[in-house]
């Protein structure tokens, strides 16, 4: 299987240091759904793992988080494309939880899922040293992007060895797409 797991915030949707506490507030980043589309129809499963305290903080509920994700399904499936699943941590820094990122809890949650021992060689993509940091246990291949807050640490030089760095998901895309034919897993 061809699975690739993005953050949400600042990967595929405009970031904000407020939230992004409603639909209204959840822009994509151009051309970041036509590059899923592209990835989908290339055989690509697309996975998003995203942090999501804003529900631990009290500044959204649950209903609205699953409106704003129905607004991202819908311009998504406009462009041509799909999100196979969404796994988010709904808990605040102080929770001290697994499934925050940077803690690898989602990337691990994701492999039981798809009943993998390993995320090995899998592309993790975010704007973020944490989106990294919670994808290299499980041995994914990392990749960031200067959208969101990636333009601000993509040349600081602290990135996890073996980082990839793109522009955009779009440049992602291309160079995913680039890429020789990997074995089936």
């Amino acid at each position: 299987m061809k699975l690739l797991i993005l953050d949400r915030d600042g990967v595929i949707n405009h970031d904000s240091d407020d939230y992004i506490k409603s639909p209204e507030e959840w822009v994509p980043i151009p051309g970041s759904l036509e590059a899923i589309a592209r990835l989908n129809h290339e055989g690509w499963h697309v996975i998003v793992a995203s942090n999501q305290s804003g529900i631990g903080r009290g500044l959204f509920d649950m209903n609205t988080l699953n409106a704003i994700h129905r607004k991202m399904h819908r311009e998504l499936a406009a462009a041509g494309g799909r999100i196979d699943a969404i796994f988010f941590c709904p808990h605040a820094p102080e929770d001290h939880c697994s499934c925050r990122k940077p803690k690898p809890g989602l990337f691990q949650d994701i492999a039981r899922r798809y009943e993998l021992e390993t995320l090995a060689g899998v592309p993790a993509v975010g704007d973020s040293v944490r989106d990294l940091q919670a994808a290299q246990p499980l041995g994914c291949s990392l990749h960031l992007v200067r959208t969101g807050k990636g333009e601000r640490i993509a040349d600081l030089g602290n990135l996890p060895a073996g980082t990839r760095v793109h522009d955009d998901l779009a440049a992602f895309a291309d160079w995913l797409l680039a890429q020789p034919a990997r074995a089936s897993a």
